[in-house]
């Protein structure tokens, strides 16, 4: 039995191995894409370790396009979007989990069935009331037909179901009401689940492409994701500066999963307990 665990781990350990390489050969093959001339990019021979190393591509990243505004507009715009979600999902998953009312479950269904429906679908008749608010070519546009979902609501609601409803009662006896028992309770005990859907939103709204592309017109509100157009066009595509124009745009994302891995790791494994 012994021997038989041993070579179990040992298998183990190869997949995991093999799976860690296989995931970041593409970030390591970008890295050493964005250290590249586009002489040594196009030789027939990959060249891992670039000879000589160059950095020409990351100063073009910040002289050929107005890349900080860009920057600027992807964190205003993430940032706004991830706090929407915080607030409503909030609101949303502590009604559906602590407070009893007549077709509580039924109405849940029916916020969890939207997930089914595709994003592309709404496209249309979202982009019909953003233009007739008249919010075309903001922040607003951006942000605000993001700033509900029904899958933060499902992360946070799954998360709260598993808090006992003794911490409820009680803080209801030491006069709290129900604002204050979110604030003060709800919220401190789900920072695990917080920080997985923080992760998640950030993620989606930063690398949104589509939305940002139809619901503005001028260059100023431009977001990252469209910057990386600049070094593409119909003939050619340079690989250099594109490789390392992503490479910094997916900085914050790594920043950000960095901070809340271990509290992410937590809520994805404690938010499926209850419900």
């Amino acid at each position: 039995m012994k021997v038989k665990k041993e070579i179990y781990k040992i298998i183990r350990t190869i997949l995991a191995v093999g799976f860690g390489i296989l995931i970041i050969t593409p970030l390591l093959f970008m890295i050493s894409t964005s250290l590249k001339t586009e002489g040594q990019i196009w030789k027939h021979d990959i060249q891992w370790i670039p000879d000589p190393i160059i950095l020409d591509n990351y100063k073009r990243v910040f002289t050929d396009m107005p890349f900080g505004q860009f920057f600027t507009n992807s964190v205003i715009v993430a940032g706004g979007v991830t706090l929407g979600q915080i607030m409503t999902g909030y609101l949303a998953a502590y009604a559906f989990a602590r407070i009893r009312f007549i077709g509580r479950d039924k109405i849940f269904m029916i916020f969890l069935a939207t997930m089914m429906i595709p994003s592309y679908v709404l496209i249309i008749p979202q982009y019909i009331m953003v233009d007739r608010l008249g919010l075309m070519n903001s922040y607003g546009a951006m942000i605000l037909p993001s700033v509900v979902s029904a899958f933060s609501i499902f992360l946070l609601r799954n998360f709260m179901y598993s808090i006992p409803f003794e911490l409820d009662e009680a803080a209801m006896i030491d006069g709290c009401n129900r604002l204050q028992i979110l604030l003060r309770i709800i919220v401190p005990l789900t920072k695990p689940a917080l920080s997985a859907m923080v992760i998640f939103v950030f993620m989606n709204a930063w690398n949104n492409f589509l939305w940002p592309l139809l619901v503005t017109s001028s260059e100023s509100m431009r977001t990252i994701p469209l910057a990386l157009s600049y070094f593409q066009t119909s003939n050619d595509t340079e690989y250099g500066p594109l490789m390392a124009a992503a490479l910094v745009a997916s900085l914050p994302i790594l920043a950000v999963f960095m901070v809340a891995q271990n509290k992410f790791i937590e809520g994805m494994t404690m938010s499926g307990v209850k419900g």
